[in-house]
C-alpha cells in the first residue's frame, strides 16, 4: 500500500472517491459536495482549510481509501470543539496548529470519514495508523477524525486514538403513516404544543413550500442566501459558505437537494436546506428575514418529519445541538470522533480529560431520554427537563 496525499479533490477521479463511500447513503462525503465546497471557495488555503486529502493505494495502483481531509490552521467550522486543547497547549509553550482534520467542512452530519471499498481488504485501524504517521511525517500536532462512524471510532480507539462522544438530536421513523400518526404516538401535552405552534405559523398568513432538484432556481438561492446570512448576523457567527457554493450543490447533487421555502404575500422570507440519503433526511442550514414566530420548527423539524414520512425514510438528523429538538420528537443520539496527539504530555492531558467528558454525556443521554416526549401508557405526562 502507499498513501499519497491532494490539494484538490479534483486531482482523484470521482468514481475511484465515490468507489470507496457510500454516497448514496450519505452525499456529503461524496466527491460532487466536497467539491463543490472547493470550487466556491468556501475551502482553501484562504479560508484555513487547506485540502490534503488523502488516498491509499495497492500494489496493483488501484485506490483502496479516501480520506477527506485537511490541514487546518484553526479549529473553526468544525463542531467539535477542541480550542480550550490548543490554549493550553500554547500557554505551555506549544504549537498546536497546524492540525490534520479528517471531516466535511461545516456540516456535522455523522456518517463515514475513512472510507474504504470493500474488497481492498483495509481495515479502519490500518488506515487510522497511516494517517497517524503521516500527521507526524507532516510535522502537525494532531490528527482528528469527527463525526466518524462508531465502527470507526472503536477501530481507532483500539489502534490508541483518543476517543471522544457528543450528542445530537435525530428524529427515528417508526413505520408512521402521517404526521397525525407520529404525533400520535407522543404525551397529550406534547402533541397540544406542537398543534399549537402549527396552527400559529399557518396564521401568520404563510405559504410553504418543499422543492426538490430542478425545481430550486437560481432566484431561490438568492433568496436563501439572503437568509443564511441574515442568520448568521443575528448569532454573531461566520458566513462560511459562499453564494456560488449553492448554485454548485443544486447543479452537482440535483435530486438529493431539498429545500423547505416560507413565502409571505408572494415573498420568499425563510428556507430551510436538507440534503436527501437512501435512508435520512439530513437538515443542513437554515434562514429567515423577519421575525416569524415558530417558522424555523415548522421548517426545520415538523416539515423535515413530514417528508421522511412520506418518502419512507428512516430518520431526520437535523444537524448539531438543540435539547429543544426532544420535546418535538428528536431523540438524544451519541456522535464520535477520535483524535491522535503526538505531544505526550498534551495527549495525557486530553485523555484524562475525554474519559471524563464521556461520563458526562452518558449520564446526560440517560437523563435526556428519561424525558421522552413519547407516550407512556403508565405514566402519559412528563416532565420537559
Amino acid at each position: 500500500m502507499s498513501l499519497t496525499l491532494h490539494d484538490r479533490i479534483a486531482e482523484i477521479a470521482a468514481e475511484d472517491w465515490n468507489g470507496c463511500a457510500d454516497i448514496a447513503d450519505n452525499p456529503f462525503i461524496g466527491h460532487a459536495f466536497l467539491a463543490a465546497l472547493e470550487d466556491s471557495g468556501a475551502v482553501g488555503p484562504r479560508t484555513g482549510w487547506r485540502a490534503r486529502h488523502a488516498v491509499l493505494r495497492d500494489a496493483h495502483g488501484q485506490v483502496a481509501a479516501v480520506a477527506p481531509m485537511y490541514v487546518k490552521s484553526h479549529s473553526y467550522g468544525e463542531y467539535v470543539f477542541d480550542h480550550a486543547w490548543a490554549d493550553a497547549f500554547e500557554r505551555a509553550g506549544g504549537r498546536y496548529y497546524p492540525k490534520l482534520q479528517v471531516a466535511v467542512p461545516f456540516s456535522p452530519v455523522p456518517g463515514p470519514r475513512l472510507l474504504i471499498r470493500r474488497d481492498s481488504g483495509v481495515t479502519a485501524a490500518a488506515f487510522g495508523k497511516a494517517l497517524a504517521a503521516t500527521g507526524d511525517s507532516l510535522g502537525v500536532s494532531s490528527v482528528h477524525v469527527t463525526f466518524c462512524t462508531e465502527d470507526e471510532w472503536q477501530a481507532l480507539g483500539a489502534a490508541g486514538w483518543l476517543r471522544r462522544q457528543g450528542l445530537q438530536f435525530h428524529w427515528h421513523n417508526a413505520g408512521y403513516g402521517d404526521f397525525e400518526d407520529f404525533l400520535g404516538s407522543l404525551s397529550s401535552r406534547k402533541r397540544k404544543t406542537i398543534r399549537r405552534e402549527r396552527r400559529e405559523v399557518a396564521a401568520q398568513g404563510l405559504t410553504l413550500h418543499t422543492l426538490a432538484g430542478a425545481a430550486i432556481s437560481e432566484r431561490h438561492w438568492d433568496a436563501f442566501y439572503r437568509f443564511y446570512l441574515a442568520t448568521v448576523e443575528r448569532k454573531w457567527g461566520g458566513a462560511y459558505l459562499p453564494r456560488r457554493f449553492f448554485s454548485l450543490l443544486s447543479a452537482r447533487l440535483g435530486e438529493a437537494v431539498i429545500l423547505m421555502i416560507a413565502e409571505k404575500d408572494g415573498q420568499m422570507v425563510a428556507g430551510a436546506l436538507n440534503l436527501r440519503g437512501r435512508t435520512a433526511l439530513y437538515g443542513r442550514t437554515w434562514g429567515a428575514i423577519g421575525d416569524w414566530p415558530f417558522l424555523h420548527f415548522e421548517l426545520c423539524y415538523y416539515r423535515a418529519i413530514e417528508y421522511a414520512i412520506a418518502h419512507q425514510l428512516a430518520r431526520v438528523e437535523a444537524g448539531a445541538q438543540g435539547e429543544h429538538k426532544l420535546a418535538r420528537g428528536y431523540l438524544p443520539t451519541p456522535t464520535y470522533s477520535a483524535h491522535w496527539i503526538a505531544h505526550a504530555g498534551l495527549r495525557r492531558a486530553v485523555g484524562d480529560f475525554l474519559e471524563a467528558e464521556r461520563l458526562a454525556i452518558a449520564a446526560r443521554e440517560a437523563d435526556l431520554r428519561a424525558f421522552t416526549p413519547f407516550r407512556n401508557d403508565d405514566a402519559e405526562e412528563t416532565s420537559t427537563p
